[in-house]
């Protein structure tokens, strides 16, 4: 069978930067996205204060996000690195990638910081992200991508395409493998990430109201998220699951 290419292990590995982005793009003066039917929201802290809040936040959820991870995961690196990106250029967005030794890092951009709206919203973006690596997305991620180049890349061996066309099936595999199940991994962080806000200290009822602030992805085939009424609807029910505020 033809191994996946260069170019598809370059576009696979493009995929796995980050286990989950979330760009805010939030609508001006803390509009609601159309059809939301949610109460208008707060407007982002502004950058000084969010730096603060994020700083404070961190010293709280880390250690809780740790433990997490090393009660529920055998041999994963659970020494989470929490960092604000440098570039002050960076659109708003935080996520969760690995550094080349294999730690779980989690980066929020400036004006991210500035965007978010108080310190329960900030601790349930960070719950999140944490989330993600407890969970083990990006390697389940990677797993989906690869599988996905190695099927259509055989199936189009099979079909008696040239090399290149081959290449081209890999590349598609791997985009159609990596999304498969992202927004179930977006919706079991949005799950753990409400427990790990609750047992931080901080109130994921309020922290979901971060989603009424984002534009709604809806249910697009092969989005990477999921609608952001089935994200509160998952929210809500872990709160009331656990008992939580």
């Amino acid at each position: 069978m033809h191994r996946p290419s260069l170019k598809s292990s370059s576009l696979i590995a493009a995929f796995l930067l980050s286990a989950c982005d979330v760009p805010t793009g939030t609508t001006p003066s803390g509009a609601l996205p159309p059809g939301s039917g949610q109460a208008a929201t707060q407007e982002g802290m502004g950058l000084a204060e969010g730096r603060a809040a994020f700083f404070e936040v961190k010293q709280r959820v880390e250690p809780v996000a740790e433990q997490n991870c090393r009660s529920a995961t055998t041999g994963l690196n659970c020494d989470f690195l929490i960092r604000i990106d440098p570039d002050r250029n960076a659109k708003p967005n935080a996520y969760q990638s690995l550094d080349r030794s294999g730690r779980p890092v989690i980066t929020f951009t400036q004006s991210m910081l500035a965007d978010i709206a108080n310190r329960d919203e900030m601790a349930f973006v960070m719950s999140h992200e944490a989330a993600h690596h407890i969970r083990g997305h990006l390697e389940r991620q990677h797993q989906n991508a690869v599988a996905g180049a190695v099927l259509l890349g055989g199936l189009a061996g099979l079909a008696g395409a040239s090399a290149a066309e081959i290449s081209n099936a890999q590349d598609l595999g791997a985009i159609v493998g990596a999304r498969s199940y992202s927004k179930d991994f977006e919706l079991e962080a949005d799950e753990l990430g409400a427990l790990i806000t609750a047992r931080s200290g901080y109130s994921p009822s309020i922290g979901l109201q971060f989603f009424f602030r984002l534009p709604d992805p809806g249910d697009r085939f092969l989005g990477t998220h999921p609608a952001n009424p089935e994200r509160v609807r998952v929210v809500q029910q872990t709160i009331a699951r656990y008992n939580l505020n």
